[in-house]
C-alpha cells in the first residue's frame, strides 16, 4: 500500500466531531494519569478483555447491530474475548474510533481501509466477495428512464436496467450522466466511495461543477439514497450496487420505479481492518474467525444480511490505492 500520507482534511475535521458522538465503548478518560508510561512502554500491551466490532452505516442504522449479533456473539466465543458491535455515525467516525482505541475490529469501506492503515497503521487482513466478485460499480438509478436511458430498460432478476447497466459490471451508459445538471441528486457523505466518491469523480470528468451543476440531497446511507429516488425526493440517486436489493423486502415494486441508468468504474471491495494495538496472534485469531465464519451456510447468510457479502478473503491492500487517488483527484484532502 502506497505511504504518501492521505490526508482528507475536510473528511477528517467532520469525522473527529462526528467521533464524538459516536458512543463506542472502551473510550479512555481524556487526561487520564500516565505514570507508569516508561514501564508499559517497555513490555508490549496485553490485549484486551473486550473488542469493539465498528460497522458502517450503509444500511438502516437501528438494526444494524441486532443483524449483526450472531456474528458478534460467534467471535465472542471463538476468542473466549467479548466482542460487541457498534455503528459509528458515518464512515469516518469508524477511521477515528479504530485510531484512538475506541474500536478494535473495523468493518470498512475501501477507501476507510486505506485511511485506518495509512493514518493509524491498522491492519488490512480481509477483503469481501460478493457472488465471486472482489469489485463492484457504484450505480447511478433515476425514477425519471424516459430522461436517462437511451434504449428500453431491460429487466434482470426483477429490476431494471438501461444503457448496458445490466451487464452488472462498469463502467457503462456514463454518457447519460451529461443530462443530470440541475438534477435533484440523493448523495452521501464525502468518505462514501459508492455513493459519493466515485459518482462525483465521473460527473466531474463529464465537465460538472459538482458544487453547482446539481441539487445535492444529503442522505446517510445507500437505503436512503434508494428510497429518496423511490419517493420522488430526488431524480437520481447514488449507491453501490444493487442498493435497491436492501429495501426490496419492504418495498416490493423498487426494481421497476427505480431504473439503473449509468455505472462508474469498478471499485475494490469493502473488508475488515484491526487495530495496530492488538498482538499478531489474536490478529491472527480474529482472522481465521472471521474467515471461518464466512465459509458456513450460516455465517455466508448472516453476512450477506449486513452487507450482502458472500465471502470473506484474504486481502490485498495494494488494491486500495486507486481508491485514495480517486478521493485526491475530487480534492478530498
Amino acid at each position: 500500500m502506497s505511504r504518501s500520507r492521505f490526508h482528507t482534511t475536510a473528511l477528517r475535521a467532520a469525522s473527529i466531531g462526528a467521533l464524538l458522538t459516536v458512543g463506542l465503548a472502551g473510550c479512555s478518560a481524556a487526561g487520564e494519569a500516565d505514570a507508569d508510561a516508561s514501564a508499559e512502554a517497555a513490555a508490549p500491551a496485553a490485549d484486551p478483555t473486550s473488542l469493539v466490532l465498528a460497522l458502517v452505516p450503509s444500511q438502516d442504522q437501528d438494526g444494524l447491530v441486532d443483524t449483526a449479533a450472531p456474528l458478534t456473539d460467534f467471535l465472542s466465543e471463538e476468542l473466549g474475548i467479548e466482542v460487541t458491535g457498534v455503528v459509528s455515525k458515518d464512515y469516518q467516525a469508524a477511521v477515528e474510533a479504530m485510531g484512538a482505541g475506541q474500536a478494535q475490529i473495523g468493518f470498512l469501506p475501501s477507501l476507510q481501509l486505506w485511511q485506518a492503515n495509512d493514518m493509524y497503521g491498522a491492519e488490512v487482513v480481509l477483503q469481501t466477495e460478493r457472488n465471486g466478485n472482489i469489485t463492484y460499480p457504484a450505480q447511478f438509478m433515476t425514477n425519471t428512464p424516459d430522461k436517462y436511458c437511451a434504449d428500453t430498460p431491460v429487466e434482470r432478476d426483477g429490476k431494471l436496467f438501461c444503457n448496458g447497466a445490466d451487464a452488472l459490471t462498469g463502467p457503462a451508459g456514463l454518457d447519460a450522466i451529461e443530462k443530470m445538471k440541475g438534477a435533484k441528486v440523493a448523495v452521501l457523505g464525502p468518505g462514501s466511495p459508492a455513493g459519493y466518491i466515485y459518482p462525483m469523480l465521473a460527473l466531474q470528468e463529464a465537465g460538472f461543477n459538482i458544487d453547482a451543476d446539481i441539487q445535492q440531497v444529503p442522505v446517510t446511507a445507500n437505503d436512503a439514497s434508494v428510497l429518496a429516488v423511490y419517493n420522488g425526493d430526488a431524480e437520481v440517486g447514488f449507491s453501490f450496487w444493487d442498493a435497491r436489493d436492501i429495501v426490496a423486502k419492504d418495498t416490493t415494486d423498487v426494481g421497476q420505479k427505480v431504473v439503473v441508468f449509468a455505472m462508474t468504474e469498478e471499485i475494490p471491495n469493502d473488508g475488515v481492518a484491526l487495530s495496530k494495538d492488538l498482538s499478531p496472534e489474536l490478529q491472527q485469531r480474529i482472522t481465521d474467525a472471521l474467515e471461518a465464519f464466512s465459509n458456513t451456510p450460516e455465517g455466508s447468510q448472516i453476512l450477506e444480511s449486513i452487507y450482502s457479502i458472500t465471502k470473506l478473503a484474504p486481502a490485498n491492500p495494494e488494491s486500495l490505492d486507486v481508491v485514495a487517488r480517486a478521493a485526491e483527484a475530487l480534492g478530498l484532502q
